[in-house]
């Protein structure tokens, strides 16, 4: 090599060049993330049913969903947990399988039990997963004056929707907090009274809470949309729903229940530096820079902050993007230090300004040629790249160990 290069000295210029010119490139676009996309042949099934017990699940949803996932192509393994008033299956595929076609398939198939499903059940959640789709973060929402449920609707309505507007953002529904309900408590008492059932009452909610198209009404030259609006606008109107009629008298809800505004049942509970918050995870895509798409989000957070009310407060916490731009700055760091360290080195024995600029020049170049070979593989930098690296830095100062390895001044190799 070393002949080659001392006869062909302009292609090895241009050569070098080249490589330091598509090096910078890749250095610049190359994506930053935690972990390595890892591709895992993993779909998961989620289904949710209130009030059925665990062998319920099983036998109603569980059971039928697997008959129907084995007409589905590469599947190696089918594995179901069922809890109370939930079902996850876990369908594992051969590593050649085209995921794109299996998770259609998966669709597919999971609309076709739905016809068997209990009448109520809602379509099953079919969710891809992968180990580099991570929470990087916690968009935290604080207020000292409005209480947890309020922060939840605020987040759910005005700041779950901008996630969509962010490459490579997921948006999943926020923790820390129950949703707000309405909540009608029947008086079984009052029930049997009135002769009523529970299932009546909930007809006549459901009958009376509705929108309904009416038509369009024609003024001269205007066309007018007209409906029938009988949603309520406030809590204490559900109270006036009629129930039944009976010989001229009405029986209302109000007669039979107490309606309140409260929250649904607490699932899940947030700390966050002591006090209980809520706060919707930073998820990103499998495929997207961890770096690209918190800053991204950080330049969106005021955008959220003028949806909200002023007392409520927005910050992003818990940052993971951090450590791996720390271990990039600190390779980068030990790089320069190393290269700059060992060419004062050769230029203190040897007393030869070229050999110490060769030293210079060559060890964060190859560090940069390492990084665009990463992207020609299609890798990521992420905290594993950086430490294949860290390690493929060392190697270089070992080559001339016998040159300043006895100096005090020298670096030790794990400096370099």
């Amino acid at each position: 090599m070393i002949r080659a290069a001392l006869k062909r000295p302009i292609t090895v210029l241009v050569f070098f060049i080249g490589l330091l010119l598509f090096s910078v490139m890749a250095v610049r676009s190359i994506p930053i993330d935690i972990f390595p996309r890892l591709n895992l042949p993993t779909i998961y099934v989620i289904e949710q049913y209130g009030g059925m017990s665990a062998q319920q699940m099983e036998g109603f949803f569980a059971t039928r969903m697997q008959d129907q996932f084995l007409y589905v192509n590469g599947i190696k393994n089918i594995e179901s947990r069922n809890i109370q008033g939930l079902s996850l299956i876990k369908l594992t595929f051969y590593e050649n399988t085209d995921m794109a076609e299996a998770s259609a398939q998966v669709a597919l198939q999971v609309n076709r039990t739905m016809a068997f499903f209990p009448p109520g059940a809602l379509p099953p959640q079919v969710v891809r997963f992968d180990a580099s789709s991570l929470p990087v973060g916690e968009l935290v929402f604080s207020s000292k004056t409005r209480p947890l449920k309020e922060m939840f609707d605020l987040a759910i309505t005005r700041v779950r929707p901008l996630f969509a507007t962010v490459p490579g953002l997921s948006a999943p529904p926020p923790f820390g907090s129950n949703a707000r309900s309405v909540l009608i408590n029947v008086n079984p008492e009052k029930l049997r009274m009135f002769n009523l059932s529970a299932d009546e009452v909930v007809a006549a909610l459901t009958k009376n809470n509705a929108i309904t198209p009416s038509g369009n009404i024609r003024l001269d030259s205007m066309m007018l949309v007209s409906s029938i609006n009988s949603l309520e606008g406030t809590v204490q109107h559900f109270e006036d729903i009629p129930v039944r009629s009976n010989s001229g008298n009405v029986i209302y809800v109000r007669d039979v229940a107490t309606v309140a505004d409260g929250a649904d049942i607490t699932v899940d509970y947030a700390l966050v530096n002591g006090k209980r918050s809520v706060y919707i995870p930073v998820v990103k895509t499998a495929d997207a820079s961890t770096w690209e798409v918190v800053q991204t989000l950080r330049k969106r957070i005021p955008e959220m902050k003028s949806l909200l009310p002023d007392d409520v407060d927005i910050s992003y916490e818990f940052d993971q993007s951090v450590f791996v731009i720390n271990s990039a700055r600190s390779l980068m760091t030990e790089g320069i230090l190393g290269a700059v360290l060992t060419g004062l080195t050769v230029l203190f024995f040897l007393r030869d300004w070229r050999s110490s600029l060769v030293v210079i020049i060559t060890i964060p170049v190859s560090v940069m040629g390492a990084v665009f070979f990463l992207k020609l593989a299609g890798q990521t930098v992420n905290i594993m790249t950086l430490s294949g690296a860290g390690a493929g830095h060392r190697y270089p100062g070992r080559r001339g160990d016998g040159d300043h390895r006895e100096h005090p001044s020298a670096p030790r190799d794990g400096q370099e």
